[in-house]
């Protein structure tokens, strides 16, 4: 019997004052909260008994990485596979009185939610978490792996785990900022799904679950 555990870690708060649908644009990094998150989830994650690290390409995923990296020593391969879901809204502005949620070009995007029309399919995104997890357990090999990644696809990951259907409502996602959502997989298949916050006093309370947004600030 394989058995590992894989925690797919949600990146911390970002600098974005403009309130843009950042997406995969690059430039956008941890804001001083932020940072304050990577090194609470080091403590956190002080005593896992961590062999493997993985993380999405962008900036916001590498440095919420990095102090647990540093704590562990150990090196972190990057991987294409769990960086954020396309969106073809990239850009834009869907918050305060700048939004763009009106604009004829973004209506005509989003006629159908349950692909969604606006952005990548979430099977797709599924296909593409579940190889990266598996590679981690493999990896880790009856000890624990660590991946960052971001709200969506986490998100995907474990509704595909847990049997649920992936359409669902983006306002109810139980993936607030630097949280950890664990899965222990049993010879490849998972078996358990647990969730934890150990920075939700540092999140602040318009990206805590049950606020009313759109698709920014995955």
């Amino acid at each position: 019997m394989s058995k590992a555990i894989v925690h797919l870690l949600r990146h911390g708060h970002v600098e974005n004052p403009e309130g843009i649908l950042y997406e995969r644009l690059p430039d956008f990094h941890l804001s001083e909260v932020g940072r304050k998150m990577a090194l609470r989830l080091a403590e956190f994650t002080a005593d896992m008994d961590l062999v493997h690290l993985r993380c999405s390409p962008l900036e916001r995923a590498q440095e919420t990485i990095a102090p647990i990296a540093e704590r562990h020593g150990l090196e972190v391969v990057t991987d294409e596979r769990v960086i954020e879901a396309g969106n073809n809204l990239r850009g834009r502005v869907f918050t305060g009185k700048l939004t763009q949620l009106a604009h004829p070009a973004v209506v005509a995007k989003l006629w159908n939610p349950l692909r969604p029309s606006w952005g990548e399919a979430y099977r797709d995104i599924v296909t593409r978490m579940r190889a990266a997890i598996a590679d981690a357990a493999v990896a880790a090999a009856g000890q624990e792996a660590l991946i960052v990644s971001h709200q969506l696809p986490i998100w995907m990951a474990r509704r595909d785990a847990e049997g649920r259907p992936l359409v669902h409502d983006p306002r109810k996602r139980q993936c607030t900022l630097a949280s950890l959502t664990s899965f222990t997989l049993i010879d490849g298949r998972v078996t358990k799904v647990e969730y934890a916050e150990p920075a939700l006093d540092l999140v602040p309370a318009r990206n805590r679950l049950g606020q009313k947004k759109f698709v920014a600030g995955a």
